[in-house]
């Protein structure tokens, strides 16, 4: 995320920008649509979370900054029909902190 924001301010245009990311979107969409579309109601909550524990940005942030308003609210408009949302955060002191506890372990091997 940092490399491609990165990246986009380096680029001479908005045009520039934008077929970039419609190349990366496609890219990622490639990758990780069979993957995805596996998940569980409850592994796509965790994946939501863990996404703005690593990012320290919610998903909805993150695709409005890359992609724009408009998807952020469509994609989020989407999650919430399955009872997700994308501007949901991490908490790894409050109601996330066993999900914090395996992740800790994961790092530092210990599981």
């Amino acid at each position: 995320i940092i490399e491609t924001y990165e990246l986009l301010q380096k680029m001479p245009d908005e045009k520039a920008k934008k077929r970039h990311l419609d190349n990366l979107e496609k890219g990622l969409k490639e990758q990780y649509t069979p993957r995805m579309k596996r998940l569980t109601l409850r592994q796509g909550k965790l994946l939501i979370k863990l996404v703005d524990r690593e990012c320290n940005q919610n998903a909805y942030q993150l695709i409005k900054l890359f992609m724009g308003s408009f998807k952020a609210a469509f994609y989020n408009t989407f999650a919430s029909l399955f009872g997700a949302s994308l501007k949901k955060t991490y908490d790894p002191q409050g109601e996330d902190w066993l999900i914090e506890q395996v992740v800790v372990r994961v790092i530092n091997g210990q599981l």
